[in-house]
């Protein structure tokens, strides 16, 4: 992990489908007994993969990580939450941001974390996990409800946290996320599991009106800007795009 990427803060199978072709949510379980990660990854890999872990040689960075979750944990109380995190402008950050603030509540024993790629146009989560998406991604999933949901969770070589990666790249998302079907899957996903966490990283705000879409389906909202990137300006015309009672934050992230 590079020693730059430190951020600063501010401020399963869990959907069938009825006779009508309606999403239902299967019987409840114990997310945590039944996440157990088989082939974890190796501190040497983590590092490759610009993660965070519990060695020393990254403490700074995973100490930052834990404040922010810190933080987003003081403002929800005992419930868990779906977190959008999005950046101000390209390339200022915010899918490090996501995996990593997923990864540390991973770290939590008593919780579990799912990162959704909502970034249609440059999708990439995948990538930095060195995910195959072997069986497509969200986009897929919502195109054909067949599949289920299952066959787009993939293992991330962190216990407790999975990826669905983003599937097909698409230059607009909007139609797929204000979409009924779309509300009902980020719903099951959160509402299986009372320990279950969800990051959507979503594409930057700047020449996109996803990211607002995105955050109707958010509890809260995280913008990353660029450290020494983005004016002040810039980041208060991003914030400005959201409901100001979800916005958690700003995160300013080093770019390497």
């Amino acid at each position: 992990m590079n020693a730059n990427d430190e951020p600063i803060i501010d401020r399963s199978n869990d959907l069938s489908e009825d006779a009508s072709g309606n999403l239902v949510q299967s019987a409840t379980g114990h997310s945590i007994a039944r996440m157990a990660e088989e082939g974890a990854l190796a501190t040497k890999q983590l590092e490759s993969r610009q993660l965070i872990h519990r060695e020393d040689s990254v403490r700074r960075q995973s100490d930052a990580f834990r404040e922010i979750r810190t933080r987003l944990l003081g403002l929800a109380g005992e419930q868990n939450f779906v977190t959008l995190l999005v950046s101000v402008s390209p390339n200022s950050g915010s899918s490090f941001v996501a995996r990593n603030l997923a990864t540390a509540f991973a770290f939590d024993e008593t919780k579990t974390s799912l990162l959704i790629d909502c970034n249609l146009r440059y999708p990439a989560q995948h990538k930095a996990l060195g995910v195959e998406p072997h069986n497509g991604g969200l986009i897929d999933f919502l195109e054909h409800p067949a599949l289920g949901i299952k066959s787009v969770l993939y293992h991330t070589g962190i216990p407790r946290m999975r990826l669905i990666p983003a599937g097909k790249a698409r230059e607009n998302g909007g139609e797929y996320y204000s979409s009924f079907r779309m509300r009902a899957v980020i719903d099951s996903l959160r509402c299986r599991y009372p320990d279950r966490y969800i990051f959507l990283d979503g594409p930057a705000i700047k020449g996109s009106p996803d990211a607002r879409i995105l955050s109707d389906l958010a509890d809260f909202v995280v913008v990353v800007a660029g450290y020494g990137r983005d004016t002040p300006k810039a980041i208060t015309q991003a914030v400005a795009n959201f409901d100001p009672d979800k916005v958690a934050g700003v995160v300013f992230n080093h770019a390497p």
